[in-house]
């Protein structure tokens, strides 16, 4: 028998969150064939893994990784750190369906300029994707921001019924399309104003075609409880699964609460699918907020319009600089992006390790100083939580980033190692895998990644990418709400 590709001696940790087993691997033809002992056969590469882990390629289900996918489509920042699939259009935000009018609104700012945004339909995007050949698999979700953009000249109101209905349509004719659900940012400006009953009316579309709902929550602050409540009502109503984004305590008035969270989540999980994802750091980065903005604590500027040599500053510094108070010092530097240290690392701790939550790196590619994130949000689970910090075993991490993941994105046939599956893997070392890019120097590549292969094409190896792009775009398959589980 000669494989493809045949790893040998592995510690498999397949995704499923049971402990690892020593085996080997054959792939062929881009799935993974056969798993065991596998020492009379032979592959066109071979590869002994030594002890080493071999995992499903990690799945990072928070992006904004719509456009970067496209225009560059090595995708460094996610293949180095083990990811293999990206799930875009989170937070409201998708590059699709999009017709703009002008500049693209905060947030939408974040995937890139006005020429970023060429796919009217979803189904353009679509096929975009597939003619960039991305390294890695791109899964997308459709943004409210993105419709609401679309349809309404003035985003500081809730929509009229006959906007609603023209945003539903497109909603729709995404869903056909392959789109896996509809994501909401309601704590920005351009949403806001969005009242409940417009994301009510907007979601009926989600059921029947099994879609999901995600939402970056319209408060992370004080009302944090309320804004849950809001979320969960809209899934019941919508029939879908809800994912909450980056579920945190913002705000130093709120650290502490994250028992009340868990509880509230766990609470609805009992008669609803309810999930969340976080990222493993206690800061978070976005468009510079002026409700965010503080002394309470730390703000780094990440990029600015009117004034890009402040990138990588922080806006105290700035304000002092200027000899104007923080609020003006934000004022003159919008549009901008910045790094909130805003979270207590107990409650970061805490929402991890939960067994609702996955995780999602939320990087922003097209910050030119961006939060650190973006490079070494896997990897830092892996080393610093799992193996220095003990937050959880290994098995429990690869399976947040990984099983779980797939499941609740229905992502079929990815996220476990086994027999059959598209060969999404990672080779990594569970002594040396580490996170390296910090809040200093946040462009570095993590170590311990040893080998990432793509629908069973190696892809990244030696601390490198090799130039070899085997991603596709995973349209939605099936119903979602198979993938949620009772807690």
């Amino acid at each position: 028998m000669t494989y493809d590709t045949l790893i040998r001696q592995a510690l498999i940790i397949d995704g499923s969150n049971t402990p690892g087993y020593v085996a080997d691997v054959g792939l062929r033809d881009g799935r993974i064939e056969n798993i065991g002992d596998l020492s009379a056969a032979h592959g066109v590469h071979e590869l002994e893994a030594g002890g080493r882990v071999l995992a499903p390629g990690f799945i990072d289900v928070h992006t904004h990784d719509d456009t970067v996918v496209i225009r560059q489509p090595q995708m460094l920042p996610k293949l180095s750190q083990g990811v293999t699939t990206v799930i875009v259009g989170n937070c409201g935000i998708s590059a699709a369906p999009v017709s703009l009018r002008g500049n693209p609104p905060d947030p939408m700012n974040l995937l890139g300029n006005a020429e970023a945004f060429a796919y009217p339909r979803f189904i353009d995007y679509r096929t975009a994707v597939e003619h960039a050949h991305p390294a890695v698999n791109v899964a997308a979700l459709i943004g409210h921001t993105a419709l609401r953009s679309n349809h309404m000249d003035d985003l500081q109101r809730t929509a009229t019924p006959g906007e609603i209905i023209a945003m539903r349509v497109q909603l729709q004719e995404s869903l056909e399309a392959g789109a896996l659900g509809l994501s909401t940012g309601l704590a920005y400006a351009s949403a806001f104003e969005a009242d409940t009953e417009e994301v009510l009316q907007l979601s009926e579309a989600l059921s029947a075609f099994g879609a999901v709902y995600t939402t970056h929550l319209r408060s992370e602050f004080e009302p944090v409880l309320e804004a849950l409540d809001e979320a969960f009502l809209i899934g019941r109503h919508a029939k879908a699964p809800v994912i909450i984004s980056h579920l945190k305590c913002a705000g130093a008035g709120n650290w502490g609460r994250s028992p009340q969270l868990l509880a509230a989540l766990e609470q609805a999980a009992k008669t609803q699918a309810v999930g969340c994802d976080c990222y493993p750091y206690a800061a978070s980065s976005s468009t510079l907020d002026l409700k965010q903005v503080t002394d309470a604590f730390r703000i780094t500027i990440t990029w600015s319009t009117p004034h890009p040599h402040m990138g990588g500053r922080d806006l105290q510094d700035i304000a002092a600089e200027w000899d104007v108070s923080l609020m003006d010092a934000a004022r003159r530097l919008q549009p901008a992006g910045a790094v909130y240290y805003g979270m207590d690392e107990t409650d970061v701790r805490r929402i991890l390790a939960h067994p609702l939550s996955m995780v999602g790196s939320d990087g922003l590619p097209e910050d030119p100083f961006p939060h650190p994130r973006l490079w070494g949000a896997f990897p830092r689970v892996l080393g610093h939580f799992s193996r220095d910090v003990g937050l959880f075993p290994l098995h429990t991490a690869v399976h947040k980033m990984t099983g779980l993941s797939a499941a609740r994105f229905g992502l079929s046939e990815r996220g476990e190692i086994r027999e059959g599956h598209w060969a999404d893997l990672v080779l990594f070392d569970p002594l040396r895998v580490r996170d390296v890019a910090d809040f200093k120097q946040p462009q570095r590549a993590a170590e311990g990644i040893d080998g990432v292969w793509v629908n069973g094409v190696l892809s990244y190896s030696e601390g490198r990418a090799n130039g070899r792009r085997s991603g596709r775009f995973l349209a939605r398959n099936g119903d979602l709400r198979r993938g949620f589980a009772p807690l």
